[in-house]
């Protein structure tokens, strides 16, 4: 009987060992919530906003490594604040492109995923609400992208998965001498896994 018991645990765990080499691809919908914030090297403050993205991922995989392209539409809400008290509401939409590596580890629909990379937003609007006098200092001039890196980390269970991830701004998104921000948000998000 135990000779039975061992046989069949090897059999599984070479199962599992060998399904984590088969190339595969995944494909699914995800959307999310973000918290963005903006840090600058002048006088000027951000808190937190609330804002969305929404879009399409794939997953390409081979032996416990697998690449993770990704395309969304993302609101980016934030709120600037000089020494003076003036405030400012910075809200903009961009198309981003992450392109993450990762690895996932766990069996049978649930696993755990750890990713990191990449991600390169392009602006496609630039709207935004004044405060009193906030001045050309507050005029959001954005170009028309910019680069960050995520890290982040996934719970898969069956065909739904949730994904925690931090993003750091690599580049400045103001055009002129007076917005050096870097943007800078953490994201949550609810996957669906098409096939």
């Amino acid at each position: 009987m135990k000779k039975l018991i061992l046989s069949a645990l090897f059999v599984c765990f070479n199962l599992v060992a060998f399904s984590q080499v088969l190339p595969s691809f995944q494909l699914g919908l995800k959307a999310g919530t973000n918290l963005s914030k903006l840090s600058t090297d002048n006088t000027f403050s951000s808190d937190n906003r609330a804002g969305y993205y929404a879009g399409l991922w794939a997953r390409i995989g081979a032996a416990g490594i697998h690449l993770q392209p990704e395309l969304y539409l993302t609101g980016k809400n934030t709120t600037l604040k000089a020494s003076n008290g003036d405030e400012n509401k910075v809200k903009f939409t961009s198309l981003d492109v992450p392109v993450l590596v990762g690895t996932k580890i766990g069996a049978a629909g649930v696993g755990i995923r750890l990713n990191t990379g990449p991600v390169v937003s392009f602006i496609l609007d630039d709207e935004q609400s004044f405060g009193q006098a906030a001045g050309d200092v507050f005029k959001g001039n954005f170009k028309g992208q910019n680069f960050a890196w995520q890290f982040g980390a996934g719970l898969d269970i069956g065909n739904l998965g949730l994904d925690l991830r931090y993003e750091t701004g690599l580049s400045k998104i103001g055009k002129d001498g007076y917005n050096d921000a870097k943007l800078s948000l953490f994201t949550l998000g609810l996957a669906y896994r098409l096939f």
